[in-house]
């Protein structure tokens, strides 16, 4: 199973990329927030990756952070929802608001995805209710949080080096050292 893509972007479009990693161009689905977050054509990207296997085709999910992931993982393992309608949802509401509209039910929130039925709005809030506090924790793992607490040790206040771990996050980061040295850059700029 593919988990992640390293390397140039080929092409960009409104059905997704392609990503030539060693030779080999990779058609990636992404959402549309994630795409107008991608470099321009012939730049260097990552992108976390889930695999969808069916019986007539392997199709990549891509997405510029590991919460958009998670987010769609959780929304395709409830009935009804395919991926066609998980990465609506990605598209048309950033994951800050996907989270709102959870917490505060807002049905029409989940209605403005194109696709997406009052219905199924009601199936994802009664659903996600339960699961929403999990995915809100495991948004900040170890590897998060050793690296906000250097950066607050090095004199950063809090708002400003997660700002700057969320850049960095976005660019792909993984791990303390890239994290680390692509959130100073940020710190540094600004």
């Amino acid at each position: 199973m593919i988990a992640s893509l390293k390397g140039k972007i080929l092409s960009k479009g409104a059905d997704g990329v392609i990503v030539d990693v060693g030779g080999v161009g990779y058609h990636v689905n992404v959402p549309l927030g994630s795409l107008s977050n991608l470099p321009d054509r012939g730049s260097e990207t990552f992108l976390n990756i889930h695999t969808h296997v069916r019986e007539d085709a392997i199709q990549l999910y891509g997405f510029t952070t590991e919460e958009e992931k998670k987010i769609f993982t959780i929304l395709i393992n409830i009935s009804g929802i395919g991926p066609k309608i998980a990465m609506s949802v990605l598209s048309a509401i950033p994951p800050d608001k996907f989270h709102a509209a959870i917490t505060s039910e807002d049905v029409d929130a989940l209605c403005s995805v194109p696709g997406l039925g009052k219905k199924t709005a009601h199936r994802i809030i009664l659903e996600l209710r339960e699961k929403l506090p999990a995915l809100i924790k495991g948004k900040t793992d170890v590897v998060y949080d050793d690296t906000l607490s250097a950066l607050i040790n090095l004199g950063y206040k809090r708002n400003i080096a997660q700002d700057a771990l969320e850049k960095a996050q976005n660019k792909g980061c993984a791990n303390i050292e890239s994290l680390l040295k692509e959130a100073l850059r940020y710190l540094t700029k600004e």
